[in-house]
């Protein structure tokens, strides 16, 4: 396994700095915005219609010693604003095809969410099936809006060599192993996981757990915790609609890695990713409110490098 860096993380930096910056803090690789919701930190237009950019760029990361371990392209293809959801398509449709020419292996986004009915102006996320409406729309959405996209879409992907990480996101359709295995069973193994814990850490859901049940799916992995506030969640529980910034009064917050859960916590699950055969990259995600860019980034790249084994042992002692 690599540590690596979701380099939305330093988008106020131009692409050259954030690299050379990020390779001295000691990641191996690098995932790389090209749209939707964490912006775009490249030219991805300019990038794909000129082959000189894209030898440039590839020379530029060998000489970092960084990969390219993947795009991200986080948005809502099914959003009911048609505007919206044309503008997040493109995006990732041409990130797909970038991909592609660059011989990047992953692109990662959202399942996205629809409406309630082909009327509706805003995503409608269900989360519970009673009173019965929300079943029928949960069914609605997913054989009208969610099964042909992603078959479609899918098959677009497979048919370029790619794997599409979905992340597990509450917000979206997919948003733990039992939803994206419910896709990915529909629609093939170009659909995988992106596994981000701290989404799984605040809906209770254990992630060795989820690694173990989800195995081979896993093609990819963002490094971010959650603390989960006992006094507010006891109280309140965990669905929280208040803003991050407001740290006291929410049940639980985004922390850098270790911030949450403590190394031990953090071992078992790179030690699961490896009982499950995934050897990709432990990418930092950083939305830390209560520490700089810098400093989170480079905690949780301190600890994930003493985690990590680089030269797994294959042979026992007494073989």
């Amino acid at each position: 396994m690599k540590v690596g860096v979701f380099l939305a993380l330093f988008a106020n930096q131009p692409l050259t700095t954030a690299l050379e910056y990020v390779a001295s803090v000691g990641v191996q690789a690098v995932e790389i915005g090209t749209g939707g919701y964490p912006g775009d930190h490249l030219d991805r237009r300019a990038l794909l219609k000129d082959p000189s950019r894209q030898k440039t760029l590839r020379r530029q990361l060998a000489d970092l010693n960084l990969e390219l371990a993947a795009f991200s392209c986080h948005g809502n293809p099914l959003h009911p604003n048609q505007a919206m959801r044309e503008e997040f398509e493109i995006a990732f449709q041409e990130t797909l095809d970038l991909a592609n020419a660059m011989e990047v292996p992953t692109v990662i986004t959202f399942s996205g969410c629809p409406g309630d009915s082909d009327q509706a102006r805003y995503p409608n996320w269900v989360t519970c099936p009673w009173p019965e409406d929300f079943l029928k729309v949960l069914e609605w959405q997913w054989q009208e809006k969610v099964l042909p996209y992603w078959s479609q879409t899918a098959d677009r992907a497979q048919s370029k060599g790619l794997r599409v990480a979905l992340e597990m996101h509450p917000g979206f359709v997919v948003y733990n192993p039992e939803t994206l295995k419910r896709l990915r069973s529909a629609v093939g193994p170009a659909i995988g996981a992106n596994l981000d814990p701290s989404h799984f850490f605040w809906q209770g859901i254990d992630p060795v757990a989820a690694i173990r049940d989800l195995g081979e799916s896993i093609y990819h992995f963002h490094a971010k915790d959650t603390q989960i506030n006992p006094y507010t969640t006891g109280v309140n529980g965990v669905l929280d609609t208040k803003h991050y910034s407001d740290e006291r009064a929410r049940s639980w917050i985004f922390r850098t890695v270790g911030y949450g859960h403590g190394a031990a916590v953090w071992r078992d699950i790179i030690s699961g990713l490896r009982i499950e055969g995934y050897d990709g990259v432990l990418s930092v995600e950083h939305e830390d409110s209560l520490m700089s860019a810098g400093e989170g980034f480079q905690k949780a790249v301190h600890l994930l490098n003493e985690l990590v084994v680089k030269e797994p042992k294959t042979t026992m002692w007494w073989a």
